[in-house]
């Protein structure tokens, strides 16, 4: 069998803003928590993974205020012939697809990861 936890990316990096202590608390247990029911639930076949996506497209920012989003500086070059990390929010299909394939067979030798989804968003930001 396979359980696949949905965390977020924010379980596993600091963040130079107040404000994140629960949630990021709560996504980083998460993430503990599949690492333990990995070991713990190995001995009946059962593997244990966490997702971890970044930004994902949704409804959910029509309904959040947004000011001065043209003033923000996102302070990210990328010099010329570099390999492009999108960096760009992911579709629910992205996300999806990788629930489809750590929930199937193919992925029977992957347990206690973490799979960071997120565009290449947290090597930009470190």
């Amino acid at each position: 069998g396979s359980i696949v936890i949905t965390s977020s990316i924010n379980g596993s990096r600091l963040f130079s803003s107040p404000g994140y202590a629960a949630y990021s608390t709560s996504k980083a247990g998460q993430v503990a928590f599949a690492k333990m029911a990995a070991i713990e639930l190995a001995r009946w076949n059962i593997r244990v993974n966490a997702i971890l996506p970044g930004s994902v497209r949704t409804n959910l920012g029509e309904r959040t205020f947004r000011r001065n989003l043209e003033e923000v500086d996102w302070g990210v070059e990328r010099p010329e012939r570099w390999p492009p990390l999108t960096g760009d929010a992911a579709d629910a299909a992205d996300v999806g697809s990788i629930v489809l394939f750590l929930a199937s067979d193919a992925s029977h030798h992957i347990t206690g990861a973490e799979i960071v989804i997120d565009g290449g968003q947290s090597l930009l930001q470190g």
